[in-house]
């Protein structure tokens, strides 16, 4: 493993979510210094319950609160960022748009300016997201596909993808922007998601609920994957044709909400609970999928995983999760 981040002071906000979690405790792992912030106390967490907080520092506050940012940077002396805090599900922007923009937008002007005025700040990477392309007539999405989100939370991820862009462009801020595909692994809590939901409803013995009609296709993304896809690309953001540019991070393939559930019914042995499709979903993206090309010529990356084996170790954490913390 590389020394790289031995003992270097990394920032990450978002450190209770599912990406959050997975990669704080793989920068513990090297050995980095680790500060999170923490917005909410969630108990049931990755971070906490696998004690990962007693390998870190963690500072209480929101990506909005820039003193709180300016200080925290400047304090722990941070050399890299990974700023990952945001309102990821679309039906809360829907029906909440402001406290999404308010996070998502506004928190993430805060942190590059916080960042812009700390000089010991070297690489910053911003979570931006495949819904920051919005809905394209040719996909895959490639890094220059014009970001053009239309409805609440691809507005937040766009204009944050912008807001970045401008940042390095303006100021040389040593930002670079990820946009990945759907995240998905063990301590994604957020049950109205497909994946944990889907693999809740079948341990409690019920039928699986689909949102949409079954049909909107994506691409599905498994969150170590994603924890080694954001380490290289810090690793490798001292190479000029890296340095403030945009990534996508994915499998590169295409599958259908429906097929997705059929695969985790297949995976639990599972036969007599056929998924109920409501087909109510609004505001949606029909159809997403991106091309890695950039991240596998620049950075030389590759997924470790497919989706099978994703699945697999996902609903191995949920079986035991669920089991010591019942829903």
């Amino acid at each position: 493993m590389s020394k790289f981040w031995q003992d270097r002071p990394v920032f990450v906000t978002g450190c209770t979510g599912l990406l959050g979690s997975w990669l704080s405790e793989e920068l513990c792992d090297r050995q980095s210094t680790v500060i999170g912030l923490i917005r909410d106390f969630v108990p049931q967490s990755r971070l906490f319950q696998d004690q990962i907080t007693q390998q870190m520092t963690t500072v209480s506050g929101t990506v909005e609160d820039f003193p709180l940012l300016e200080r925290t940077l400047n304090e722990y002396e941070i050399d890299t960022v990974f700023h990952l805090a945001a309102q990821t599900i679309v039906g809360i922007a829907n029906r909440n748009p402001l406290s999404t923009f308010e996070t998502n937008i506004k928190g993430t002007w805060t942190l590059l300016e916080a960042c812009r005025r700390v000089p010991t700040v070297k690489r910053i990477i911003i979570a931006s997201s495949d819904k920051a392309y919005g809905t394209q007539p040719t996909l895959p999405y490639t890094e220059d596909s014009p970001l053009q989100g239309q409805h609440p939370y691809d507005v937040s991820k766009s204009c944050a993808d912008l807001i970045t862009a401008s940042y390095y462009n303006t100021y040389n801020l040593p930002v670079c922007i990820t946009r990945c595909g759907n995240l998905y692994g063990g301590g994604d809590l957020n049950f109205n998601r497909l994946i944990p939901g889907t693999i809740r409803s079948i341990l409690q013995q019920e039928n699986p609920i689909i949102r949409s009609d079954g049909q909107y296709i994506r691409d599905y993304f498994y969150v170590k994957d994603a924890v080694y896809a954001y380490l290289e690309l810090a690793e490798q953001m001292d190479n000029p044709d890296v340095i403030g540019k945009a990534f996508n991070f994915s499998n590169e393939s295409q599958d259908t909400v429906l097929d997705v559930v059929n695969q985790i019914l297949q995976v639990m042995e599972t036969t007599d609970l056929p998924p109920r499709i409501l087909n109510e979903a609004k505001h949606e993206i029909p159809h997403q999928y991106l091309s890695a090309k950039r991240a596998k010529t620049l950075l030389n990356w590759t997924p470790k995983y497919n989706l099978a084996q994703g699945l697999q170790e996902t609903v191995t954490w949920y079986q035991q999760y669920l089991s010591i913390n019942p829903q």
